[in-house]
């Protein structure tokens, strides 16, 4: 069992983010809910690339398509590529350039927190 709680301090946005500042609490809950849910693994493959490896269902590459496109929309220094590693498994590789390594930093610490909250 998992506390269900969300934090939604976005003090590690950075201000490259254009999403508005009312909004990013909102997002924020989407990807941990998101996390929660379909993160069954996490590797860092280096300092600026997170391969999250993620439960193979169609909703879930449906909602990781959607909402790693409405992330890329505002923060265009990620990089998100979504891919079938098998019939029951997806990974999503987020990369970023050297100037934003504490952002994936952060992720990465939220993507962990939640797979091991389940």
């Amino acid at each position: 069992m998992y506390d269900e709680h969300v934090t939604t301090n976005d003090s590690w946005v950075p201000d490259a983010c254009t999403l508005p500042t009312g909004e990013r609490p909102l997002r924020l809950a989407e990807f941990d809910q998101f996390l929660r849910a379909a993160v069954r693994g996490a590797d860092r493959v280096s300092a600026q690339h997170l391969r999250l490896r993620l439960a193979g269902t169609e909703q879930v590459e449906e909602t990781a398509r959607e909402l790693t496109a409405r992330e890329s929309s505002c923060c265009s220094f990620f990089a998100f590529e979504i891919a079938r590693a098998g019939s029951d498994a997806l990974t999503l590789d987020v990369r970023v350039p050297a100037g934003h390594v504490d952002v994936l930093d952060a992720l990465a610490q939220r993507a962990t927190s939640a797979w091991e909250r389940t």
